[in-house]
């Protein structure tokens, strides 16, 4: 059975164990591991599944330094207790000399080595914009057909990272009191981005309940939607962490997921054709948001190969025309 193929038959057997070499398919842009990917998809897309992935995606991201990684040692422990298999998807900076990954937050998140239920891959954003490395959406399609949550940490926190909002399901925006993050996130023009906000360091008391208060405050003179804050600390013992979890169990269960997914699917297909063809293969389509309104025209149960085929092809009509 071909090397695709046989990955998607363990993801949806729930063989965790598979993950390393999923990742090692999809970071692989040879066209013979791009064919592979493809039948890994297809094989855990919600057509040859017969539903949805089960997996909660959830997207972390924040300014660099606000303590994404400590909050999600705790968080990966809360769904640990809680039963849950999970797989970390951390997106670092890349290095501008070797292309691989700057930070390498798998080393900074403290899980249990021993845990088959967890599984944390440090990728290079490399130089796409957006806070997510090229094989990222791909890898989180495929994990979520057999781990129970799937965590994606992005870069930074901006106008340009509101990308991973378009994968998610939930998007937690993480902010730190007294340092300017709070201002700095309005002033982003990201409201729409996150689910649940989380204000880190609440051990600090006062300037964490500020912080808080001012997030409120701001969402309420801008007419946003209703968006929890919920306040968190790391530092032994650990607070907060419980209701965070909490918060974004809520937010799922209050989803039409099959509509979310369906969007990031298309999404997805419109990524990678970008990735390929760059703006000039864009405007064959006729933009972006041409193409956006045009693929929600589209077979629903068409998996991203199929949609990015379909791009190429009415590119290729287009170009011709």
């Amino acid at each position: 059975m071909p090397e695709g193929a046989d990955l998607g038959e363990r993801l949806k057997a729930g063989d965790v164990t598979a993950a390393p070499a999923v990742l090692n398919l999809v970071e692989n842009r040879s066209a013979a591991a791009r064919a592979e990917t493809e039948q890994l998809l297809a094989a855990v897309s919600p057509s040859a599944l017969g539903h949805e992935p089960h997996a909660h995606v959830v997207g972390v991201t924040g300014p660099p330094g606000v303590g994404k990684s400590s909050l999600l040692s705790r968080l990966v422990s809360e769904w640990r207790a809680r039963g849950r298999s999970v797989a970390v998807l951390a997106v670092d900076p890349s290095s501008r000399r070797s292309g691989g990954s700057l930070l390498g937050d798998r080393a900074r998140i403290e899980v249990d080595p021993a845990d088959r239920d967890v599984f944390i891959r440090s990728t290079a954003v490399g130089e796409r914009l957006g806070g997510l490395a090229p094989a990222t959406r791909a890898a989180a399609s495929a994990l979520s057909a057999a781990f129970d949550v799937v965590v994606i940490e992005t870069v930074g926190v901006g106008q340009s990272e509101t990308e991973v909002a378009d994968v998610a399901d939930s998007v937690a925006v993480v902010v730190q009191p007294g340092s300017g993050d709070v201002l700095q996130f309005l002033k982003s023009g990201i409201m729409e981005t996150p689910d649940v906000l989380v204000v880190t360091k609440a051990d600090l008391g006062r300037p964490a309940m500020r912080a808080m208060a001012d997030l409120r405050s701001a969402l309420r003179s801008l007419g946003a939607r209703e968006i929890p804050v919920v306040a968190v600390s790391s530092v032994p013992p650990p607070s907060g962490i419980s209701e965070l979890a909490d918060a974004l169990d809520a937010h799922l269960a209050g989803l039409d997921l099959p509509v979310r997914r369906l969007r990031a699917r298309r999404r997805h297909a419109l990524a990678d054709f970008s990735a390929e063809h760059g703006e000039r293969g864009l405007r064959e389509l006729g933009g972006r948001r041409a193409a956006e309104r045009w693929l929600e025209q589209q077979d629903p149960d068409l998996d991203v190969a199929a949609l990015e085929r379909a791009l190429e092809a009415r590119a290729s009509v287009r170009s011709s025309s």
